[in-house]
């Protein structure tokens, strides 16, 4: 993994634009601004990074150790769902962005914990459910590893009102992707309402057309707001 300081590879693998500030119970304007300075310092360090065949990209290595002292703040963070205020916190937000990217190429995601809870409901939300990550320095990460023959490279900016990711490479991909979520449903177990789906890739070959599809991974994760019971399975 290295920086790159020549111009941006040629090929757009994908793009997408995540906006920076949510209506959330319990997160003031204060933390939605701390976390916007904490995403323009740490998408800084991963803007530009060329992923070359065979290295290994680590969330945490790349970005490092937020802290007061490199000039991050208080931001919004997650604690079990609650919206509390930590020192560079809003980074998932990031972590969420490149793994979005990622699933839309042929990297490898070697290692990624998914949220234990869903603490809000789907206003406006435009990707599936379950696609997110965990990131707490320095031992939950995410860590992508490239195991093709091309270069890749990642592109980060915070430009208001989004935080942009674009993922490009050096030469034209064998396929597309889509990324799809399947089954999903609410479920009532210890007597809590839990939400689970599975997030699915379909790859289409450039060439022939010929679709395949796997299994990203299944998610299962406790709801923290209020569901109709008529939509709960069990309940």
């Amino acid at each position: 993994m290295t920086a790159y300081d020549g111009d941006a590879l040629p090929v757009q693998v994908w793009r997408h634009a995540s906006p920076l500030r949510r209506e959330l119970v319990g997160a003031g304007r204060a933390l939605q601004d701390g976390k916007v300075v904490n995403l323009r310092l740490a998408s800084a360090r991963l803007d530009g990074l060329l992923i070359r065949p065979g290295e290994t990209l680590s969330f945490n290595r790349a970005v490092g150790n937020c802290t007061r002292r490199k000039g991050y703040v208080d931001g919004l963070r997650l604690a079990g769902g609650v919206p509390i205020a930590g020192v560079g916190g809003g980074l998932c937000q990031l972590a969420n962005l490149l793994h979005w990217l990622v699933l839309h190429s042929p990297l490898t995601v070697a290692d990624r914990s998914e949220h234990s809870v869903d603490p809000f409901p789907d206003r406006d939300r435009v990707v599936p459910w379950g696609v997110g990550c965990t990131i707490v320095y320095n031992y939950v990460d995410l860590v992508v590893r490239n195991d093709t023959t091309a270069t890749f490279q990642l592109r980060f900016r915070v430009a208001e009102p989004d935080l942009l990711g674009e993922l490009l490479v050096d030469r034209p991909l064998a396929a597309t992707y889509e990324i799809v979520a399947r089954d999903e449903e609410f479920v009532r177990r210890d007597g809590a309402v839990h939400r689970r789906n599975e997030i699915w890739r379909h790859s289409t070959d450039r060439r022939t057309g010929d679709v395949s599809t796997d299994l990203v991974r299944p998610n299962c994760a406790r709801v923290l707001y209020d569901v109709d019971p008529e939509l709960v399975v069990g309940g």
